[in-house]
């Protein structure tokens, strides 16, 4: 029994199918994604959606779609299914499906009188190109596939609509066509395995809509282009395999790129399986540069997410490798940032005051993960370099203060991760000294002091360790207040007392300025007033501003973003500190809070994590289909899981 199947009672309910989502991805920026049942329901699916860096640097839908058409003996049936207005479906395909399931690769098997189509879909790794199988399972008589693409030519934050510009000239290719509908795009290459007859039949089809785009308070409806169709005969038991590129492919290899590519993919047979596929589907190799996307479909490589994403989307499922490979990357940024040298890296948001205290937290965790003489040995300089950098107070935006804490500008921008703006301003605007900055300070500055000195100390670690000492008293003096819990930021007489889950971290970390029992109280606090099945909640209910469902248009969830909505990534360092607190009497409810998250592996984005979720029940998922830090986190915990089991 497949681990991710879903069967024809659900598939041809819509209101249960269409919120299921499928990504998969190239692991060069390229992807696909749609529903479980094959209808596109916002901007950002579709069959090939590709960066194009010449033109910008955003993805572009080239192919939004491909219709299926099965027939038999003159009769035609149209497996394919798109919204239009006044909540039309058509032309209702999805009523042939049997079985959807993925465990290994999206595979759709639709029924139609005596036929049995066997649909399989892969993206070939670094390449932009789909690869789609039909398998004939079954049939009494001849049958001819019909295959009809829909093309948009878009970037994934605009729509296309009919026009006079789009080219509608094709030229013939091995076994198909190409055609390109819009200068500076390259061509579209559709081939398939076997001979067939394309033809030419142009037309737009107009008003599909994305119902996602509408609840978002977006623009939503959009014109595709249909050049014609392909048309092949198929007998039973016989694979026919369609192929979309930007690259003229030899139609006599695809089988055996289909095979090579599918015996590659890891079964999502299980949660953790399902898991270590998705974070590889947040690879971005860009030539000898890899990057971690922050999620899909919108977000880019955000230097804070990948900092806090690498330990788990690499370290914690064996990938050392790969870590190393990341972070090749990552120290040229960062030396380019601490030196203020021009760099044309696809890492943004490096300027945030808190990206350098979550890098050296991440060779942190190569450090215990690994080897700390590794860790000493391949990044020793350059945690030298960072702590030089900020202790001398060279950064833009952080400033070591007297009393030996950091302090951070962040009134007229959002700086931290908690970053929603309104109007250009931030809608928290976190300043001064901020807890999770301070409680990073603290855990670093012990932590380069501790390891560049155990082959002995020197005048140099000892400023870094008395620096760590006074920066731990003024924590504890500035943060923890009267009722056991942590201010969230302070700023001169300015306190924010409002209880958020950033002082989750000064529990989880290695070093902490705060004793067992004040742990124990910020974990106690957290539980009771932050903790959900999906996460913690960015603000308590009992705190002013309370505000968890992130629905609505734009200028509505900003407002929700971070005021009450529940973050699974948080819940990681969470299960960390509470596994610290308690040990091995902790794993029992640490499995139990995991469990929350294997429900999610057949929901939203199948085999992945949301990027939040509202704060009240039912908790339902929000934002980016798949996050990879909520990814990295749940990862990393069951990691440290196994460690606790293990002993």
């Amino acid at each position: 029994m497949s681990y991710l199947r879903f069967d024809k009672t659900l598939l041809t309910n819509l209101e249960e199918s269409l919120p299921r989502e499928i990504l998969r991805t190239n692991r060069s920026g390229a992807y696909h994604s749609s529903t479980i049942v094959d209808c596109n329901t916002r901007k950002y699916h579709g069959l090939l959606v590709i960066p194009i860096p010449e033109l910008d640097d955003e993805n572009h839908v080239l192919l939004s779609s491909l219709d299926e058409t099965v027939i038999q003996h003159g009769a035609e049936f149209n497996l394919g299914l798109h919204k239009y207005h006044g909540d039309n479906y058509s032309p209702r395909g999805h009523k042939y499906i049997r079985e959807f399931e993925c465990e290994k690769l999206p595979t759709t098997l639709y029924r139609v009188g005596g036929v049995i189509l066997k649909k399989e879909k892969l993206f070939v790794h670094h390449e932009n190109r789909i690869l789609i199988r039909y398998t004939l399972v079954d049939a009494h008589s001849d049958t001819i596939l019909r295959l009809r693409p829909y093309l948009a030519f878009r970037s994934v934050r605009q729509y296309t609509h009919e026009n006079s510009q789009a080219s509608r000239r094709y030229d013939v290719v091995e076994n198909g066509i190409k055609t390109c509908m819009y200068p500076g795009y390259p061509e579209l290459y559709m081939q398939l395995s076997k001979e067939n007859e394309f033809n030419f039949c142009p037309d737009w089809y107009r008003g599909i809509e994305y119902p996602k785009e509408q609840e978002r308070g977006y623009d939503f409806n959009e014109d595709l282009y249909v050049p014609g169709y392909f048309e092949v005969h198929i007998r039973k038991g016989e694979s026919v395999i369609f192929s979309g590129g930007v690259s003229s492919i030899d139609c006599g290899t695809l089988n055996e790129l289909f095979d090579n590519e599918a015996s590659r993919r890891i079964p999502r047979d299980n949660f953790k399986h399902c898991l270590i596929n998705s974070a590889h589907q947040f690879l971005n190799k860009q030539g000898d540069d890899l990057y971690v996307l922050a999620g899909y479909p919108w977000f880019k490589c955000r230097a804070r997410d990948m900092f806090i994403s690498l330990p788990g989307l690499t370290l914690s499922i064996g990938e050392v490798d790969k870590f190393k490979q990341f972070m090749q990357t990552a120290v040229k940024a960062i030396n380019a940032f601490i030196n203020d040298e021009p760099c044309d890296l696809k890492i943004y948001e490096m300027e945030h005051p808190d990206v350098l205290l979550w890098a050296i937290w991440t060779i942190q965790q190569y450090a215990k993960m690994v080897s700390r003489e590794n860790a000493k040995h391949e990044y020793g300089q350059l945690l030298y370099d960072i702590l030089c950098y900020l202790t001398t107070n060279k950064h833009p935006n952080l400033e070591v203060h007297g009393n030996g804490l950091i302090y951070t500008n962040g009134r007229e921008k959002a700086v931290t991760w908690m970053n929603s703006t309104v109007n250009g301003r931030p809608v928290i605007p976190r300043t001064g000294y901020i807890v999770e900055f301070n409680a990073l300070w603290y855990n670093d500055l012990k932590f380069v002091g501790d390891l560049l000195s155990e082959d002995g100390s020197n005048d140099w670690t000892d400023k870094i360790q008395a620096l760590a000492e006074k920066a731990g008293k003024a924590f504890v003096d500035t943060f923890l207040n009267e009722y056991g819990y942590l201010l969230d930021y302070v700023d001169g007489d300015m306190m924010d007392w409002s209880v958020r889950p950033n002082m989750i971290f000064t529990a989880a970390f290695d070093y902490s300025p705060l004793d067992a029992k004040q742990k124990k109280g910020i974990v106690d606090i957290v539980t009771r007033e932050l903790l959900t099945p999906k996460g913690l909640r960015s603000l308590s209910p009992k705190s002013g501003g309370y505000n968890p469902n992130y629905v609505g248009p734009q200028i509505q969830r900003d407002y929700a973003y971070h005021q009450g909505t529940a973050w699974p990534w948080l819940e990681g360092f969470y299960l960390e500190a509470y596994l610290r607190l308690y040990k091995r009497s902790a794993i029992s409810f640490v499995e139990r809070q995991l469990i929350n998250y294997e429900d999610e592996m057949s929901s939203h984005c199948i085999s992945s994590i949301p990027e939040l979720f509202d704060g009240n029940p039912p908790f339902k998922g929000r934002g980016a289909i798949a996050f990879a830090m909520n990814v990295a986190e749940i990862l990393r915990t069951l990691n440290l899981l196994e460690k606790y089991d293990n002993q």
